[in-house]
């Protein structure tokens, strides 16, 4: 798959999981299955029934600070909406629609980027520590 395709799809991912404990969840909600809608109607109730799942278990997740999970239902996230672009291209414009939609406002005059990009290589018992907020580390 391109590299841009599954950048596309990472970000897409990481957001719609930070969007579910946000008051801007329903709208997201209803942006994603109308995409769904639009390109895989057969599995737009499917995809609703599954985001509703999920953003339960991202309250429980975000509530217990459970990274663990939440990194779990973001890799899901990216795969789902990976697939969907390798099996539908026309949902490529779609998506980034979505995501700039999705925008809260004011975030590009703010200066905020309209897209994180990370990359990150370890080795041994290196740790690498990302984000694209707030980070708190709490190791034991």
């Amino acid at each position: 798959m391109d590299p841009e395709l599954t950048l596309l799809a990472q970000t897409a991912g990481a957001t719609v999981i930070t969007l579910m404990t946000t008051d801007a969840w329903e709208r997201s909600r209803e942006g994603i299955v109308r995409l769904w809608r639009r390109v895989q109607p057969h599995r737009a109730e499917l995809v609703a029934a599954e985001l509703d799942a999920s953003q339960e278990d991202v309250v429980r997740a975000d509530t217990a600070d459970d990274e663990e999970t939440l990194n779990e239902l973001r890799l899901q996230w990216q795969g789902r909406l990976r697939r969907l672009l390798a099996d539908q291209p026309e949902a490529v414009e779609a998506l980034r629609d979505l995501l700039d939609e999705l925008r809260p406002e004011g975030a590009e005059e703010a200066g905020a980027p309209s897209a994180i990009t990370q990359r990150a290589t370890a080795s041994g018992s290196a740790r690498i520590y990302q984000a694209g907020g707030d980070q708190h580390i709490h190791e034991r």
